[in-house]
């Protein structure tokens, strides 16, 4: 099992609003290089969807679930198949049961007790305040990133000031139109 972390990432580090639903100022900057930028399996998921778990938290899961099932290429199939938990305190199961979007299911344990118990590899996307939590707690074992050419010096940082110290080690970088795909895991102690 491995906890990989996705997300689209500017230069500087920022992770927040990269579609502009949050509405913020600078909102919307991976969308700016237009929809192929952000469309498919960007992060190279492939079989990862098939065999694993999202992880979500309340808010990415809600847009999520407004977005996915209504859409059918390829990867929007994986996404709306593969099974979905969800970190919240305010949604219970009886909300994901009426939503749209299968396989979604609320966590009613820790969060942190869950993801060191789950069999199958967990994909984070979004839902900063579950990465940060898992990364003060080391269980991050892959970080993919979709870098964009923008610095917008504001806004959630993936790696925060504060954070724990984390080695890390490149596993690959690749062009991916206007953004670079790095993808990096824990460095061997």
């Amino acid at each position: 099992m491995s906890v990989i972390v996705i997300e689209f990432i500017t230069l500087d580090g920022i992770v927040s609003d990269p579609d502009g639903s949050a509405g913020t100022p600078l909102g919307g900057w991976a969308f700016r290089h237009g929809r192929e930028a952000v469309a498919g399996d960007k992060f190279r998921l492939g079989r990862t969807l098939d065999d694993g778990v999202l992880l979500l938290g309340r808010a990415t899961w809600q847009l999520f679930s407004r977005l996915w099932p209504g859409r059918d290429d390829p990867f929007a199939v994986r996404m709306n198949a593969v099974p979905k938990l969800v970190a919240s305190r305010m949604l219970t199961d009886a909300d994901v049961d009426t939503a749209a979007w299968a396989n979604s299911r609320v966590l009613t344990d820790d969060v942190v007790d869950a993801v060191k118990s789950e069999p199958r590899d967990v994909v984070i996307t979004g839902s900063l305040s579950l990465v940060h939590q898992l990364m003060a707690e080391d269980l991050i074992d892959e970080y993919r990133l979709l870098t964009f050419p923008t610095v917008l010096g504001t806004g959630g940082r993936l790696f925060p000031a504060a954070g724990p110290h984390a080695e890390l080690e490149c596993l690959s970088a690749e062009q991916v139109g206007a953004a670079v795909l790095t993808r990096h895991r824990k460095a061997a102690r």
